[in-house]
């Protein structure tokens, strides 16, 4: 897939991960993926991490604040999706029953956001960028290539990210249960949702999954449990899409990996 110059509205344009430990993240994803950092200092206590596959950027890593310990946040990855105005669709958010859990703020001259809960429960962010776009690679090897919403109810997420986002959900009912794609306004596929239905999510709450793609997703989850990470979810078929696999990273926050079976 070319290098991407510019993020469209309504698309997932930045992934995060928000840890406990840094230098293990660097050396576990690293390892597993190829990836190096680029520091940029972000205040006196605080270095922000570029994570970048061959010197472009494919997401971001920071360590959990004292205060968000304190709270209780678990390492965790973060989805962005990309809107002209962080303000507005953080209003729109809380009119269609969300609540915004930060923001929206400046970060420095790089963009604005906001940190949105959905009704259901599930974290997203939000940016509106100035220097910064967001991801310049996307749905290659190595780098982030798909967000999936799991949620509780199906049909109030989708008015809540239609009236919030903008997108429109299409609803495909072929296979064991409905599956939700979320398509922007230039008619692209940004995203997709299920119902967590059965005894498989029991104690997991609603939540947006990162998927990255892999070469060989047998051989990417053996390598990730071989660093330190931990296999929740066997590599197994997804029929017409590919082969996937739930991670989760030595300090616990939880990814997917997934060979596509045709590449974009």
């Amino acid at each position: 897939m070319p290098e991407i110059t510019k993020s469209q509205p309504g698309s997932f344009c930045w992934f995060e991960l928000g840890t406990t430990d840094t230098e293990a993240a660097r050396q576990f994803y690293g390892d597993l993926f190829g990836w190096t950092t680029q520091d940029q200092p972000m205040g006196p206590d605080m270095v922000y991490s570029m994570l970048q596959l061959r010197g472009r950027d494919v997401g971001g890593l920071y360590g959990l604040s004292p205060d968000m310990r304190a709270q209780g946040v678990p390492p965790h990855w973060l989805v962005y999706v990309s809107t002209p105005s962080a303000d507005d669709t953080s209003a729109k958010a809380k009119a269609a029953g969300g609540t915004v859990a930060n923001g929206p703020f400046d970060v420095a001259e790089y963009g604005r956001m906001a940190v949105i809960q959905d009704p259901q429960g599930a974290m997203f962010g939000v940016w509106q960028s100035k220097r910064h776009d967001g991801v310049r690679l996307f749905g290659e090897p190595d780098a982030p290539c798909w967000a999936e919403l799991a949620t509780t109810d199906d049909e109030g997420a989708r008015t809540f990210y239609s009236m919030t986002i903008g997108w429109k959900p299409d609803v495909k009912s072929a296979g064991p249960m409905p599956y939700t794609e979320w398509v922007a306004s230039d008619g692209t596929v940004a995203g997709g949702m299920l119902k967590m239905t059965g005894d498989q999510w029991k104690g997991i709450p609603p939540h947006w999954m990162t998927y990255f793609a892999v070469a060989d997703c047998d051989a990417s989850a053996a390598k990730a449990a071989k660093g330190g990470g931990t296999v929740k979810v066997p590599p197994n078929d997804i029929p017409q899409v590919g082969r996937f696999s739930v991670i989760a990273d030595p300090a616990g926050a939880v990814f997917s990996i997934i060979t596509l079976a045709h590449h974009p």
